[in-house]
């Protein structure tokens, strides 16, 4: 089943998903791979790789 606004989530937890994916855009710009990025982050390679 497909949540339409962000995978029902609150705003917060929006929020806070949105952050990661901010951090991890910045650790690519800095050359980082992905496993040192999920690692950081505390998620999954795959969800890095996504």
């Amino acid at each position: 089943m497909r949540y339409a606004q962000g995978g029902g989530l609150t705003d917060t937890e929006r929020a806070a998903r949105e952050r990661i994916r901010l951090q991890a855009v910045e650790r690519f710009e800095d050359g980082e791979n992905n496993r040192e990025i999920a690692a950081a982050l505390r998620v999954s390679e795959r969800s890095v790789e996504r």
